[in-house]
Order: structure tokens, then sequence, then C-alpha cells
């Protein structure tokens, strides 16, 4: 694992260092000029390590800050290396002129403008969260048609606040649900700001039964102090656990974080055969595991749907179904690209989401 770390953040390094030259190039300012834009370049970069080192010791604002600032810088430097890979294939085979890689007010308007557009729609575009309605039929006994909410991935912390996931408990409401499933990741890296801010008000606000399982991310922001806000806020956890409600079983597993976690067979003994099962499993790897199972219903997330076009590329390429709707003989799937985002609160090329799951016979 190491080496190829390692060949990963060299790629890294030199493809920033090969924008940094060419925003260089291109910028029309004078030496003071373009030096002041490098800088503020590359101090959008750097914010990310003194966040991920001290930023639990902040004040919470600058915390804050430098978490959007950098997670954003991410991408920005994405777009412009792939504006700059277009146009200096374009100058390769003489179909840009050189002029307008160097010294050039309309290259760099070109190149600038069109990194704006994508940030300002991709942000616009992810504070529009998309409601999927999937109807599922089931030969199983329910004790009545029942309306499930499921969300996966909404990282609340230093970016998603507490008036954003208010606004999310309201939509959730709004469905009158008689479950509501999350698939993990609930927390972004951090339980500061989530305990500061008492997030746990807004999740028992929710108007019905929340069960939960745990996501990579609840590992990275520390699993007991996770775990603990998961019974603050009222949230059932489900770890490695079964439980039964409105007549069907719920069947969460713990994060693959944990390389200890009970298998899949392991667990269903537990559940009611002859009931309707749905299993909570933040990543949807092994999706054969369900299905060998005789799981009725998969949710996930995790994956986000690479967030960001052409992320989802690589998604698709790393698991068997990345995002939406599946089957696999009789256990059907859903892979969320998520509620909430990790980073910066760009979607271009993917969306957020919650599902509204209605089931009856």
């Amino acid at each position: 694992m190491r080496a190829p770390f390692i060949l990963l953040l060299l790629v890294l390094l030199v493809s920033i260092a090969w924008t940094t030259w060419r925003l260089w190039q291109i910028l029309p300012l004078p030496t003071a000029g373009k030096a002041l834009v490098v800088f503020l370049y590359l101090a959008s970069f750097l914010c990310l390590f003194p966040h991920n080192m001290y930023g639990d010791r902040m004040p919470l604002w600058l915390a804050t800050a430098t978490y959007e600032i950098s997670t954003s810088w991410i991408i920005f430097f994405l777009y412009t290396l792939l504006i700059f890979a277009v146009l200096g294939l374009g100058r390769l085979v003489h179909l840009v002129p050189a002029s307008l890689l160097k010294d050039s007010l309309e290259g760099s308007c070109m190149v600038l403008g069109i990194v704006t557009v994508l940030l300002v729609y991709g942000n616009i575009h992810y504070h529009h969260k998309y409601r999927i309605e999937l109807d599922i039929r089931t030969e199983k006994p329910l004790e009545r048609p029942l309306t499930l909410v499921l969300a996966s991935d909404l990282h609340v912390g230093y970016h998603n606040r507490k008036a954003e996931l208010q606004r999310w408990v309201d939509l959730i409401n709004a469905e009158h649900p008689d479950l509501v499933l999350m698939g993990g990741d609930i927390i972004d890296r951090s339980l500061r700001p989530v305990a500061e801010g008492r997030y746990e008000e807004q999740f028992r606000s929710i108007q019905a039964p929340v069960y939960a399982c745990l996501g990579n991310h609840e590992y990275i922001s520390g699993e007991d102090g996770s775990e603990a806000f998961y019974a603050r806020a009222g949230i059932h956890l489900l770890k490695d656990a079964v439980a039964h409600a409105c007549g069907i079983n719920i069947i969460g597993r713990d994060d693959r974080s944990n390389p200890s976690r009970a298998a899949l067979w392991e667990l269903t003994p537990q559940a009611d055969s002859t009931r309707f099962t749905l299993l909570l499993d933040h990543q949807p790897a092994h999706l054969e595991e369900a299905e060998e199972a005789k799981i009725d219903f998969q949710f996930s997330g995790h994956t986000h749907h690479g967030q960001i076009w052409p992320g989802n590329w690589i998604t698709d390429a790393l698991f068997e179904k990345a995002y939406g709707s599946y089957r696999r003989g009789d256990t059907r799937y859903y892979v969320s690209s998520g509620l909430g985002i990790w980073g910066g609160k760009f979607r271009i090329g993917t969306r957020s989401e919650y599902v509204v799951l209605k089931l009856h016979n």
C-alpha cells in the first residue's frame, strides 16, 4: 500500500506544480499580480494541513473556513487541471494558438470563467435535493403498507451545519414516514461541531423511529463518540444487529472499517425469514452476500456516485453497482449518492438525494 500512496502523492504534487505554472503563464498581469494569484491558489490548498492537524482546536469559524476553502480548492484544481490539459493537447495539434496560453486576457477569462460557471452550477445543484421514489411489492406479509425514508452520507459537521440539517429533517418529516433508515456517514470527520452545535436536537425532531448503521466516517471521527452521539440523537444504532419494526426485519452491518465485523450469514438467523428483510450496509461491496443470504432489499451509500464528474467514472469502475437501483436474483438494491456530501458543496454530473420507499403487498 505504501508504494501506490507515494506514487499518487507524487502525481498530485506534479499536477499542482503544473497547474501553478500554467496559471503563471496565462495571466496577463505584472509579476506582482501573478505572484498574488499564485499565492492565493497555493494558500487555499495549504489550508488542508492546518485544518487536518489543528481543526478541532481552532475557533469554530476558522476551522469551518479552512475546511470550506481547502476542500473547495480541490474541485477548482481538478477542473483547472482538466481545462489546461485540453488546451495543452489543442496546442500540440495546432488547434489552440500559443498566444491564448501566455499573458492572455482572453485565455485567462476563458479558463477562470469556465471553472467559475461549473462551481456556481455545482453549488446550486448540490443544494437541490432530489426525491427518489421506489415502489416495492412483496409477497411476504406486512402489517400495513409502509413508507420508509432512506438517506445516507449526511456528513454533518464543519460544512453541513445545523440549519441545513433542519431543512433535510423537514423534507423527511414531510413524507410522514413509518420509519427512517440511514445508511452511515451521518457524521463527516469531526464530532466537535456536531457536539458543540447540539445537532442531536434536529435528529430528535424526526417524527418517526430512526435506525442507522455506521459508516467509515463514524470511524474517522471516533467510533465511541459517534455511538454516543447516535444515542443522544435517539437513533437506533444497528451494529451487526437486527431490529424488528413495523412488521419487517432491519439488519444493520458494522462498516468495513472494522475488519472483525460479523459476516452477514451470522446475522440473518436473528431475522424472521417469513418477514420482509431490509439490510443497511454502508459500503456496497460484495453485493453477492445479500443475494446469498436471501435479503429482500439492501440500502447502501458511500460512493457519492463520484460526487463530481469524472469521479463517477472511477466509482463505476470500482464497484459492481456504484449508484441507483440494482437487482441480483430476488434481492433488490439501491446505492444512494447521498443526501449530504464530503468536502466542497458541489455536485457536477451527480446529485444529492433521499429515497422514499413505498412497501406494500
